[in-house]
């Protein structure tokens, strides 16, 4: 009998989406896997146990990801699919990252109830959001608006958005195309207006490291430029110990033949804002993340990254 392959995913509609994308794209790669051989294993996380809180109070980076790691660890599932921004920047003893798929747009988009951007928000505008990252570059070029927090998949935050708890939101520009709601943006952000978050857009597919079985067929699967990108990427978060407490962004691409990373940090009240550009070889991602977010980390001070833990 041919042994299931069980892919580890949230149940939110997005995250089903992105395991169904990858099971897909499995059984394109491998045509001799069979459709029913592929299981797709829904797995309930602390964040979305818990909706009630900001995610600031509830631990950091790892709450949509830890009890799907805790099943890839322990044997219950065989590979799990996350949106690659949801992943710690330190993972669990003995898993790795096996492949991404080809990013989407990174973009932000903003869904507002009235204005097409954020210069034309009304003034005093309540703007909802869970992400640090997303309030404070709003507050950097609109300190006028009013943050709240808003929680939930994309469905539930378009919902509050029409019925007027807020004026507007914030979403990924990838997960509203992935959910066929991307006329629901009301503009698109530019990358000088709103970096995203450390690999945004991107899916990714993590492993056990000691199976050679699975490590071989999501390989297959690999979109190298991506890989690359969420590399260096995740290092410079990681070099910056980032978390939802922290409001980071960083985007990477390759041009001409070199890998150009930018990153950002700010305060969460968007009151101040210090950048970083840096370019180097593609197959040295990693170190040109980890020397970018060093060399922010001494520009700012150890006061300013204690300030913005302090005001989080």
């Amino acid at each position: 009998m041919q042994q299931t392959l069980k892919i580890g995913t949230r149940g939110s509609p997005l995250a089903l989406w992105q395991a169904g994308r990858v099971r897909d794209a499995l059984l394109a790669a491998h045509p001799a896997l069979a459709p029913d051989g592929i299981e797709i294993v829904v797995i309930r996380t602390t964040g979305d146990r818990i909706r009630d809180r900001p995610l600031t109070e509830l631990g950091g980076k790892g709450l949509f990801t830890r009890e799907i790691e805790a099943a890839l660890g322990a044997g219950r599932i065989d590979c799990a699919v996350h949106s690659a921004k949801d992943m710690p920047t330190v993972l669990p003893a003995g898993l790795g990252l096996g492949a991404c798929l080809e990013r989407a747009d990174p973009r932000d988009a903003l869904i507002a109830r009235a204005g097409d951007g954020l210069a034309n928000l009304p003034r005093g505008a309540v703007l909802g959001t869970a992400s640090l990252r997303r309030r404070a570059q709003c507050l950097a070029r609109r300190p006028d608006l009013k943050p709240v927090p808003l929680r939930g998949n994309v469905e539930t935050r378009l919902r509050k958005l029409a019925a007027g708890a807020v004026d507007v939101t914030l979403l990924a520009l990838a997960g509203l195309t992935r959910l066929g709601r991307a006329e629901a943006a009301t503009a698109v952000l530019s990358l000088e207006d709103m970096l995203p978050a450390p690999a945004q857009g991107a899916i990714a597919i993590e492993i056990r490291r000691d199976d050679a079985r699975i490590a071989g067929l999501v390989a297959a699967l690999d979109h190298a430029p991506t890989t690359a990108a969420v590399t260096a990427e995740r290092a410079f978060l990681a070099a910056l110990e980032g978390s939802c407490r922290t409001p980071i962004a960083a985007f990477a691409e390759i041009e001409g033949g070199a890998l150009h990373l930018r990153g950002r940090i700010l305060m969460p009240d968007g009151s101040a804002c210090h950048e970083i550009a840096r370019e180097g070889p593609v197959g040295a991602a990693a170190a040109l993340g980890e020397a970018a977010g060093a060399t922010l980390r001494r520009e700012v001070g150890e006061d300013f990254l204690a300030r913005i833990r302090a005001e989080a």
